[in-house]
């Protein structure tokens, strides 16, 4: 290999022509990356937790598989009813963070992903919010940034968890003074978690990451496709996709994650909107819900791989603001 340790950036990714393997450079050594999901019990699973309905705020969460079509099923309940809480999950546990009913939350809960059955108890957020970040790989999940509303306490910090244990998060460190507030969507990699779009002063585009198995401050990345917030992110381990946004974007950005540099465009939703829910697989990205100017129940899906409109999934159990989704075969693991 040419690359030396004092030449190469955290993140790079390069093929091992001796082994035959992808490696990432974590700034202090090259670590090999999975390529392909192992066998899931249940298979590649995303799941959907809270939301607001046309009724009320609910607790209900929801499960689709990711590499068919169909429309979502009951999977159980989260411990408190909340709507924009944000998830993440290791290739077993799903966890959901935050939220608000209608006063914010720092409720933390976790689901068996291959099962069924009602969240249990995880711990706390370092403080009440919503509207934050969250994203993964498979050993910590980070919560980046949101509100307390309606009190105009905004966040710029990051907290984390080990997600194989339970217990309250801890500071992890914080964004720039440019992205802070509500309305952030947050992805990852193994390596990298990627976080834009909160709204703090002002509408922003800005784009930061962090090196996950480490603790520190955000840094800059580039900027979104355009200036919003309240929209998702999913990934596979190379791609990000930035989708949504208020005021009811149809937008699909990309970035390359091991890289550095502005989001293009990749495509578009189906419907306009923005607090909606998003999960992935390898080879899929997967959108559901959102409100533009009505509640809605559509999911619908892009391939990771390719560029292009997003296509018809099948439908939530009903009408859908301010969900948390995530999966045990996205991007980070």
């Amino acid at each position: 290999m040419s690359l030396t340790p004092k030449t190469v950036p955290t993140g790079a990714i390069r093929f091992n022509t001796d082994s035959n393997k992808m490696e990432c450079y974590n700034g202090t050594k090259w670590m090999q990356i999975a390529v392909s999901s192992p066998d899931l019990d249940g298979g590649a699973r995303g799941v959907f937790g809270g939301g607001n309905l046309s009724g009320g705020v609910t607790d209900v969460i929801q499960y689709i598989t990711i590499p068919t079509a169909g429309n979502a099923i009951d999977f159980g309940n989260l411990t408190v009813a909340r709507y924009g809480l944000e998830a993440c999950a290791s290739r077993t546990r799903g966890v959901f963070m935050g939220g608000r009913t209608p006063t914010p939350k720092d409720e933390i809960d976790y689901v068996t992903i291959s099962s069924t059955g009602n969240a249990i108890d995880f711990g706390n957020l370092i403080a009440a919010r919503q509207v934050s970040g969250t994203c993964s790989n498979a050993t910590r999940g980070l919560n980046i940034a949101g509100n307390n509303h309606p009190s105009p306490s905004v966040y710029n910090s990051i907290d984390y968890i080990t997600i194989a244990s339970t217990g309250n998060a801890i500071d992890f460190g914080d964004t720039t003074g440019t992205l802070y507030g509500f309305g952030c969507t947050a992805t990852a990699s193994p390596v990298r978690g990627v976080y834009a779009g909160a709204y703090g002063a002002g509408t922003n585009n800005t784009i930061e990451y962090v090196t996950i198995s480490t603790l520190g401050n955000g840094l800059d990345f580039g900027d979104l496709v355009k200036k919003t917030y309240s929209l998702v992110a999913c990934s596979n381990s190379t791609r990000g996709l930035f989708a949504g946004g208020s005021p009811g974007y149809t937008t699909i950005g990309m970035i390359t994650i091991a890289s550095a540099g502005n989001a293009i465009e990749f495509g578009t939703l189906s419907d306009g909107r923005f607090e909606l829910g998003a999960t992935a697989s390898l080879v899929r990205g997967v959108f559901g819900g959102g409100i533009e100017p009505s509640k809605l129940d559509i999911i619908d899906y892009v391939n990771m791989a390719t560029e292009g409109s997003a296509v018809d999934f099948g439908n939530l159990l009903a009408a859908n603001q301010g969900c948390g989704a995530t999966s045990n075969a996205h991007g980070g693991l």
